[in-house]
């Protein structure tokens, strides 16, 4: 949950008081105007909308483009790893940097319309002399992750049973412990995975959404609130683990779709924005664009398998923490072997295994293995990416000196340099090698050598023996 109640003192330049805040002309604008209005000054001015969310700027950018400067409520539509989150929080960036607030309202209320009984309380008793505050765009957010034992209470406020034991009545408006909504007053709030919210909490929010206004348990008031309200949802919630009620749904404004990224180069582009940077002294890393591509790919045959449930989707999760191990895997062999310089191969495939069975679900439980699925997915990425590079055709001169008896060894902790010296022996691998623009990193060059190696066993052209030892490909 984001924390939507803290506050900054004016700054010398900001009215501190009702008073400076009328005689400098300031003027309150509505959420949805606000939005609108500094939406329109971005276009006008081409920043980018949605720092970090690649993929969407012909799909689905131009969709909450459209949602904002109609006023429109969002609910996001997709399959996890989607950037619905990301896409959510990203909003608040249409919002004013500062703006004022009576000071120590619990719901942001607006000096010059108040609406809590604190605050007009406040302005009725100190008039022009009413101290504001300043409240930042970034505290003008608030979230909440729907689960099924969230309450009304959690969302709109219940009674302070401490205030009333401090002696007020209970009809008393000042014993309201507000939820988050009323806490967001003014801001956007955002509610995800909302189907997982019970059906009866959701009635809860019909009158926020078409009525702007809150009824609180116990109170005979109607609290006018100005939210942006958005919400995210998986379109398999709908049915397996709870739905949206047709009446909530029909009050969000727009309903956006969201989607994986369609390209390997933007699936690229994620995994290396996402990733986790670490430096290890003394070795540098330096990862092969084709082994990039391996990792992406991977995700996208994952996402075409009939062997993975496509009901809940392979999220970009998966891409990024398999590059990650990938990763990690070549930086723990060029620990141990004391290399300096290190690159992912092929061999350290076999370390994405633990990053990708937690994150993809099986169709036929118990009919197929998911190491079988995964490998199976592994071998159709490498043939993917080598396609891509090569025609078989290019190694005929390679594949002739293993019909006349050459074999070549790799395994996950031979050092580079063995590769490098192998070299001589496989004709064409070098024009391979410089194909793919490695340069002379021994690291990437026995990636190189393996991806080939690979890439012609599963072209059918050599045979692979991966026993217990290292890899043995001959014909």
């Amino acid at each position: 949950m984001t924390s939507v109640h803290e506050s900054s003192p004016p700054s010398p330049d900001r009215p501190g008081t009702l008073g400076e805040l009328r005689a400098s002309g300031y003027r309150s604008r509505p959420i949805r105007e606000e939005m609108r209005g500094n939406l329109l000054a971005k276009i006008r001015r081409g920043d980018e909308l949605f720092p970090g969310v690649l993929g969407y700027d012909q799909t689905v950018v131009p969709q909450i483009e459209n949602a904002i400067l109609s006023g429109q409520d969002i609910i996001f539509l997709g399959e996890r790893g989607q950037a619905k989150t990301r896409l959510a929080r990203s909003l608040g960036n249409l919002l004013d940097e500062a703006i004022p607030i009576v000071a120590g309202s619990e719901i942001n209320d607006d000096p010059l319309a108040p609406v809590s009984r604190f605050a007009r309380d406040l302005v009725e008793e100190r008039g022009d002399l009413t101290p504001i505050e300043w409240v930042g765009r970034e505290k003008r957010y608030g979230e909440k992750l729907a689960t099924p034992d969230t309450t009304i209470a959690d969302l709109i406020g219940e009674v302070d049973p401490i205030k009333v034991a401090e002696g007020r009545y209970l009809s008393d408006e000042l014993t309201i412990s507000y939820g988050l909504i009323p806490r967001t007053n003014r801001g956007i709030f955002t509610l995800n995975e909302l189907p997982d919210l019970a059906e009866r909490i959701q009635v809860g929010l019909l009158n926020i959404m078409e009525e702007r206004d809150v009824q609180i348990r116990g109170y005979k008031i109607r609290l006018p609130l100005d939210v942006f309200v958005v919400a995210s949802a998986n379109p398999e919630d709908y049915t397996n683990r709870g739905r949206i009620i047709t009446p909530l749904k029909d009050r969000y404004g727009s309903q956006i779709r969201t989607h994986y990224p369609e390209t390997i180069d933007l699936e690229i582009g994620i995994m290396d924005q996402e990733r986790a940077v670490f430096a290890t002294e003394g070795v540098e890393m330096a990862v092969p664009a084709f082994m990039k591509e391996i990792v992406a790919e991977l995700t996208h045959a994952a996402r075409r398998s009939h062997d993975v449930s496509q009901r809940s989707g392979v999220s970009v999760r998966m891409s990024v923490a398999n590059y990650e191990n990938l990763i990690s895997n070549a930086t723990r062999r060029a620990v141990r072997l004391g290399e300096r310089q290190a690159a992912p191969r092929i061999s350290d495939l076999a370390g994405v295994l633990a990053s990708t069975t937690g994150k993809i679900e099986l169709e036929g439980m118990g009919e197929v293995r998911e190491d079988q699925v995964v490998d199976k997915l592994i071998q159709s990425a490498v043939l993917g990416a080598f396609n891509r590079h090569f025609s078989v055709r290019e190694f005929d001169r390679l594949v002739l000196a293993f019909d006349n008896g050459l074999t070549v060894e790799s395994s996950e902790m031979m050092p580079a340099l063995d590769y490098v010296h192998q070299l001589s022996h496989l004709d064409g691998v070098g024009e391979a090698i410089r194909k793919l623009n490695v340069g002379g990193n021994p690291a990437a060059v026995a990636s190189a050598v393996e991806f080939v190696l690979e890439g012609l066993h599963l072209s059918r052209r050599l045979n692979k023996s991966d026993g217990a030892g290292p890899n043995r490909y001959s014909r």
